[in-house]
């Protein structure tokens, strides 16, 4: 069992941290409003998949390994600094395709696609790895019961808060989305602002 006073106070904790744009939410709201509402849920729950991933390597004593190695921290960071470059350049690319004409309904992202790219995107991010290492054991009491579960618990509790808090950004992001490509000229700068905003990430996953 969890200290309920403890777990209120990291479900308080969990929220403010969820509702501060980061890399993720960037990720989200970029393929909301250029792409439509139901590619930002899933970029959303593609995200959590990748917060899944992050707690079960805490979970098993993986992350630990990561987060005391600056070569294995640096591979994946610099993995997913590649990874986002090549997301900017291809949404770049796509955009221009067909002589420069925007990209249309049928042309659009497949949801599968922008679903595994979202939870590659988490997964190489070497921050959320020591993010979940100093502050999931903060509220993990020992004398309450196994810590192993409490870690879980707790990892649990933070994909689900940041999917719920994830989702309500998709939906309004892909409404205003949905607004601002009905003009054809709009759509196709909305594209191309996509991949200069992952080809920003990327820089600033490398330079960071």
């Amino acid at each position: 069992m969890i200290d309920l006073d403890s777990y209120l106070l990291f479900l308080g904790a969990v929220l403010l941290i969820c509702v501060v744009p980061g890399a993720d939410m960037v990720y989200i709201v970029t393929n909301a409003v250029s792409q439509g509402v139901r590619a930002g849920l899933l970029a959303s729950v593609g995200m959590s998949v990748g917060m899944l991933v992050h707690t079960t390597a805490v979970v098993l004593g993986l992350a630990t390994l990561v987060s005391s190695s600056p070569i294995a921290y640096d591979v994946l960071r610099y993995a997913g600094a590649v990874y986002l470059g090549y997301l900017g350049v291809r949404t770049l690319i796509d955009s221009w395709r067909a002589g420069g004409t925007q990209l249309t309904t049928g042309e659009r992202l497949p949801l599968s696609t922008v679903f595994q790219r979202a939870i590659i995107t988490n997964v190489l991010n070497p921050k959320i790895v020591v993010f979940y290492l100093a502050f999931l054991p903060q509220f993990v009491r020992p004398e309450q019961g196994n810590s192993t579960m409490q870690l879980l618990v707790l990892g649990v509790t933070f994909v689900i808060m940041g999917l719920l808090v994830d989702s309500v950004v998709a939906l309004a992001s892909g409404r205003v989305g949905d607004w601002l490509r009905k003009d054809d000229r709009t759509e196709k700068w909305l594209n191309r602002l996509a991949g200069v905003v992952f080809l920003g990430l990327a820089a600033k996953v490398a330079i960071d």
